[in-house]
């Protein structure tokens, strides 16, 4: 049986394989933040609480560059996607967190939603070809390679950390609060 809640997030599945489990929890979260950020204009997604430069806007295009570093860069092998792939990384470390606020809401949540489908389709081909087991393509500079469980896990911590700190961004925006 598949629960939704009151926000339309799917809750994870009580009794599920491994996979569908980790799948779910990372989807919860992932649609925690589209929540969070989700019905904002420009000003709204540029807020920031006390003396942070964090914003919702900034988060949503930090979890893109994330999304397309752990399943498309590291666990699939291929190069970077735009606009990641246009970026001197060297020079400007944080360069998707103060971006953010020359884009468009409509180009953030665009953004999020084709990085988070390619990761889902990306997260399949490994399952289906690999399993949980399956090393990343492009190792660490250790020559280490995280598996697809070790990335799977990573990504819901990734999220929910990041889910608090949107908590505290959209109720200092319009005072909405929630989980």
């Amino acid at each position: 049986m598949t629960t939704v809640d009151d926000q339309g997030r799917v809750e994870p599945p009580l009794a599920g394989t491994e996979a569908e489990t980790l799948l779910g929890y990372l989807d919860y979260q992932r649609a925690t933040l589209a929540w969070k950020a989700g019905g904002l204009d420009a000003a709204g997604l540029s807020a920031t609480v006390g003396v942070s430069a964090l914003t919702l806007g900034g988060l949503l295009k930090h979890m893109c560059f994330v999304e397309d570093h752990w399943f498309t860069y590291t666990l699939h092998g291929q190069d970077r996607q735009p606009p990641w792939d246009a970026v001197d990384w060297k020079s400007d470390p944080d360069w998707e967190w103060h971006s953010a606020a020359g884009d468009t809401p409509g180009e953030l949540l665009s953004l999020w939603e084709g990085t988070v489908g390619r990761s889902r389709s990306l997260t399949a081909q490994a399952l289906d070809t690999g399993g949980l087991d399956q090393c990343a393509l492009r190792p660490w500079a250790t020559g280490e390679a995280p598996s697809l469980r070790w990335i799977l896990v990573h990504m819901i911590e990734e999220y929910a950390r990041h889910n608090g700190h949107a908590d505290l961004l959209r109720e200092s925006v319009d005072g909405s609060t929630g989980e």
